[in-house]
């Protein structure tokens, strides 16, 4: 037994091996497997086993010791946790003898948690649960969870709706001081505003639209004039009646962008607002902010001017109808169109042509690619999937809205400040394996400066018309980075544009909205309430939320409808490629299933610069735009995902060590 003195030596040794301790800060990263890592700050990953990781979560702040546990391999160890973000999370209820979990249905946390008795809310196995961490795991690695909400049970109508809510923290109600403006808000409100406005109610502006949309944005018109046209542009004028620091002002900030689920949207703004008094019905007068501007014969723009007007639009047209007009189509609906109206509307797809034209010359065009629209049926599952078409008018539409916001970039790239969408064209990170597909497969466009705005709209031009080995165009398009909001005026390289903005949409996004903020508070001084950049990055933070939650929602809705599908050949086209296998998106109805390079025959190769899939042997190859059949091979229910079984494809010969280049 230790006497006084040897425990005193023991607690001072312990003492000193602990001060002498080498920590490193850095966040933890989950896998797919039971292991993890720890993003340290000094820019390194450090391996956690599995038995580490049942101490922390995903996210979690942490400080690491790290040790070598055989020649040239290091792990760390959890020192103590710093901070822990992840809180609340979903999942589904389980009963396993005398023990009751949470399944959590959250990335990165593979195990069970318990659910002390007095914290399970009554909820029954196989529910679907929205839970909090009760207790952390990181004493003993055996975190617990309590109950917040049972969202509903596995098949119910709208499950996978409430369920994706509920994933990424979206509310599906408004808070009460949200209701109470909206509710005051009155035809009275509106007409308030209408003193010192342009009376532009005699304009024959026009929305075009799907026939279902009550949010209408944005309404147009067009008259010629000596060296081409006047443009106008009508965009709902929301920030006439929220007041700034508001809280549906406030609200729209959280929320950033309003959501389009299949058959139930998730709106940004009420629908009091949203779809009654600041959508620019037929028939009404509505507040708008005009953008009029000089469109040249040969597309190019001239002058532009901002306006706040009162508009009264002569008709909520649909794309079909419109385009049957552009097309000389003559049915009782379009002969009914006013005189003015239907003048206008030729003109305008007359200055949408030269708009299209110019930006085919001196930008980039995104290339048209098959829409798909989701019916969903009464328990809100898919009943069919139909093409949806882009016709003349849903481009006419979109050139007028370029046109506009170009002039609102313009605007506040004048002024030195503003709200933009910068894209930096290609990854960084990429540029190695860019540089050697250009020298192996493109070889002329090899000394083109991709990091510039005129070099990458060449390569994106010149690799579109290039006959080669490999789609380089669809190549380089799989590599590119992701648009960012900035207060600065920064290319848009996409777009092939020197800045680029949105006010268009004002009524379905929070930086539409606050560009409008921008453009009054410039030309008529009122009020705004500018946005710092933590709340710019918590802006973008959300508008990534909300696109995840939609293509989450869509995957679950799609994986459960391709389970009706046979094992008959379906056509179809790989637009996905990676180390384990390969993306098929079919030409009926645009759904993707994933080809496992386990279930071909044979071991292949993924590369980085082509990004193929070449077979060890004999040099059978899988690539971007290739052309195959496929049948249903079942659903990965976890993962939500479609699989497929490859039943054909084009043969594409093999190349350099199998002698067929």
């Amino acid at each position: 037994m230790l006497n006084a003195d040897a425990l005193s030596q023991l607690r001072q040794l312990k003492s000193d091996i602990k001060d002498n301790k080498v920590v490193f800060p850095g966040t933890v990263k989950a896998t797919n497997g039971r292991f993890g890592f720890v993003a340290l700050d000094e820019g390194r990953d450090v391996f956690l086993p599995p038995e580490e990781m049942q101490k922390v979560l995903p996210g979690d702040r942490v400080n690491v010791t790290e040790h070598e546990i055989e020649k040239g391999k290091t792990q760390g160890e959890v020192e103590e946790v710093l901070e822990t973000h992840l809180t609340t999370f979903v999942g589904r209820y389980l009963v396993r003898g005398k023990g009751h979990f949470v399944a959590p249905d959250t990335p990165g946390i593979n195990r069970w948690i318990f659910i002390p008795p007095k914290e399970r809310k009554g909820a029954q196995p196989d529910d679907y649960i929205y839970c909090q961490i009760h207790r952390h795991p990181f004493k003993d690695g055996k975190g617990q969870a309590r109950v917040l909400r049972i969202i509903g049970k596995a098949g119910e109508p709208g499950i996978e709706r409430s369920f994706t809510l509920a994933s990424f923290d979206l509310a599906d109600t408004w808070p009460e001081p949200v209701l109470q403006q909206a509710n005051k808000l009155s035809e009275e409100s509106l007409a308030s505003e209408f003193d010192g406005r342009d009376d532009r109610t005699d304009q024959p502006y026009v929305t075009i639209d799907s026939p279902g949309t009550q949010d209408m944005d944005d309404a147009l018109m067009a008259t010629p004039n000596a060296t081409g046209w006047t443009l106008s542009i009508a965009i709902a004028d929301p920030t006439a009646v929220i007041q700034p620091g508001s809280p549906a002002e406030e609200e729209a900030f959280n929320r950033a962008t309003a959501i389009y689920f299949p058959g139930e949207p998730l709106p940004m703004l009420p629908d009091a607002i949203s779809t009654r008094l600041c959508s620019l019905m037929p028939d009404v007068k509505r507040l708008a902010l005009v953008c009029d501007l000089q469109v040249n014969n040969d597309g190019s723009l001239g002058d532009y001017q901002f306006h706040r007007a009162v508009i009264q639009s002569r008709g909520k047209l649909s794309y079909d109808l419109v385009a049957h007009l552009i097309e000389g189509r003559e049915d009782d609906e379009i002969k009914a169109l006013p005189d003015t109206v239907a003048n206008s509307l030729d003109q305008l797809h007359q200055a949408a042509t030269a708009l299209r034209k110019w930006r085919d010359e001196h930008a980039l065009l995104s290339a048209d690619r098959p829409e798909f629209r989701l019916r969903l049926d009464e328990n809100k599952r898919i009943r069919v999937i139909e093409p949806s078409v882009q016709n003349e008018a849903h481009r006419l539409v979109e050139e007028c809205m370029v046109a506009a916001n170009r002039c609102a970039a313009d605007f506040l790239q004048q002024r030195g400040e503003g709200l933009f969408i910068q894209h930096s064209g290609l990854r960084d990170d990429r540029a190695e394996n860019i540089r050697k597909l250009l020298e192996d497969h493109a070889p002329h466009l090899a000394d083109v400066d991709a990091g510039s705005a005129q070099g990458f709209k060449t390569l994106m031009k010149q690799s579109g018309e290039l006959e080669a080995e490999v789609p380089v165009k669809s190549i380089l398009s799989r590599q590119l980075a992701r648009a960012e909001l900035g207060f600065e005026a920064a290319p848009h390289q996409g777009m092939g544009l020197p800045a680029y903005t949105t006010f268009t949409s004002p009524l379905r996004k929070f930086s539409d909205f606050y560009v409008h903020r921008l453009i009054k508070a410039a030309l008529w001084e009122t009020p705004i309430k500018p946005l710092n950049p933590q709340q710019l990055e918590a802006l973008q933070a959300s508008q990534i939320r909300a696109r995840q939650a939609a293509n989450a929602l869509e995957a679950w809705l799609k994986s459960d409808y391709a389970k009706s599908l046979t094992e008959e050949a379906m056509a179809g086209t790989i637009s996905r490629t990676m180390p384990s296998g390969f993306f098929v998106r079919l030409d009926s109805n645009g759904l993707e299933g994933f080809v496992n390079c386990k279930d071909l025959d044979g071991k292949y190769s993924f590369d980085p610069v082509t990004l193929r899939l070449i077979h060890n042997k004999n040099g059978r190859i899988f690539q971007l735009d290739q052309r195959v059949e496929v049948c249903f091979s079942g659903v990965d229910d976890e993962r939500r995902q479609i699989n497929f079984k490859l039943m054909n494809a084009e043969s594409i010969p093999a190349t350099g060590d199998n002698g067929n280049d």
